[in-house]
């Protein structure tokens, strides 16, 4: 039996995963928490990213998630939400990205429901902003455009 290699995140995509948490949270006003799961059990790494769950908040018709716990990962400064590293936290699951091994597709999401719903050959192809410059880059350096999706339309067609 040979050894292959775990599929793992780079030191950038790392910084680039934590960025993103950070965004979410300013974006959507809560708390964003990303743990990176460890690839030895299933031979490759996982992001996850979820939002905590309020103390009276109903979880019945949301898919939940723990965050955190002695050993965990977790990326970002976490939206001002103060971690305890021993404690796991009940978290509304928003989506994981996984890294991949198929040809010319490197990265993996998958929804909240389970389902793979993205994938590419960098991480900036299938994450809701676009920070692969530096937001405090000089003036006279390329800038920094946040590219937000859109939100659904109202309308009904």
């Amino acid at each position: 039996m040979t050894d292959t290699p775990a599929l793992v995140f780079s030191t950038d995509d790392i910084d680039l995963l934590a960025r993103t948490a950070d965004a979410l949270s300013a974006y959507l006003g809560k708390p964003v928490l990303v743990e990176l799961v460890d690839a030895s059990e299933t031979g490759f790494e996982w992001a996850i990213f979820a939002i905590p769950l309020d103390i009276n908040e109903d979880d019945t018709d949301i898919p939940v998630v723990q965050i955190g716990g002695a050993k965990a990962r977790l990326l970002g400064s976490q939206g001002g939400f103060k971690v305890n590293e021993n404690e796991t936290y009940s978290c509304r699951f928003m989506w994981a990205i996984q890294r991949s091994d198929i040809e010319s597709i490197k990265y993996i999401k998958i929804n909240h429901e389970g389902d793979e719903n993205a994938w590419g050959e960098t991480l900036q192809e299938i994450l809701p902003f676009d920070l692969s410059t530096d937001p405090l880059a000089d003036e006279n350096e390329a800038s920094t455009h946040l590219a937000f999706m859109q939100p659904a339309s109202d309308q009904r067609h």
